[in-house]
């Protein structure tokens, strides 16, 4: 997932020699609309970033100052409100990230074999570009020696243009290397479409995922629980503590009892140890007393 570190101290932007007028004001009234929207506690040495990948949608509306575009913004243009979103989430993945991860969701799921455990389910809720998302369906495939594990797996995110590149499927072969022939053999395929430099990932694996956008900071989500294992992976260290609360508030009831819940190496969920328990390496169970 997603998205530039959080840090409260502020330092105004220069605004010489720019295409359009950005002041400090605009910049303040972007980190609170950002907050406001995704929850998303902006850098305030983030300026430059900021002028960057808004001024494309200054051209796109024909604006000239980006007080008229946060006017906009805070008119409730719907669309427009999505492009802003999007163009400030910074996703940052890649294939069998944190590899220890899926190791343990595959003993995990081993373990609800043995227990005749009849249908896997699992939700990725940052799943940025797929790679996530698919690394999880490798590992169920592997993991049940199957094709068509039965298994299903929800990714979302609150990014549009991220969730349409997942649902493609299709990536750069620089972007496979940490997989190794064997996975890149077993789990890709050539498309003549996509250009001989892309490999695209096998239809058996797509339809064990089903793609939808969902923002963690405005339920209800449209999912459904329970679940087996949730992924939430490098999320939590874009909000303050109240609203990491919120979301784990909604996540461990969708838990099932025996569920794991995956969090990011730099993410410490202590601060809530009555809803999710720390059970090995980032990675947390639900507490029983939740409901």
């Amino acid at each position: 997932m997603t998205a530039s570190i959080a840090s409260m101290h502020c330092s105004a932007p220069t605004v010489e020699n720019r295409e359009f007028v950005f002041t400090a004001a605009d910049f303040e009234r972007i980190r609170r609309l950002i907050r406001e929207k995704a929850g998303i506690c902006l850098s305030g040495t983030k300026h430059e970033m900021v002028y960057s990948r808004l001024a494309r949608r200054l051209r796109a509306r024909g604006l000239g100052r980006f007080s008229e575009y946060v006017a906009l913004l805070e008119r409730s243009d719907s669309e427009e409100w999505q492009a802003f979103v999007n163009a400030l989430t910074t996703n940052l993945t890649s294939f069998f990230r944190e590899g220890h991860h899926f190791g343990e969701l595959a003993r995990h799921v081993d373990v609800l074999r043995r227990d005749a455990h009849p249908h896997v389910s699992v939700w990725c809720c940052a799943a940025s570009t797929g790679e996530e998302a698919y690394s999880i369906a490798m590992t169920m495939v592997e993991t049940f020696g199957s094709y068509t594990p039965p298994v299903s797996i929800v990714a979302t995110d609150v990014d549009t243009n991220v969730l349409a590149t997942a649902e493609a499927g299709t990536y750069a072969t620089e972007r496979l290397g940490m997989l190794g022939e064997d996975r890149v053999r077993r789990f890709f395929q050539r498309d003549p479409a996509a250009g001989p430099a892309m490999l695209s990932v096998r239809p058996e694996l797509r339809k064990l995922i089903t793609f939808r956008q969902v923002n963690l900071l405005a339920p209800p989500w449209s999912v459904r629980g329970p679940f087996d294992a949730i992924f939430c992976r490098n999320v939590m260290i874009y909000f303050d503590k109240p609203t990491q609360r919120r979301i784990l508030e909604g996540l461990a009831p969708l838990l099932r009892s025996d569920g794991l819940l995956f969090a990011g190496h730099s993410e410490s969920l202590v601060h809530s140890a009555d809803l999710v328990k720390l059970r090995g390496n980032t990675v947390y169970e639900r507490t029983r007393a939740v409901a």
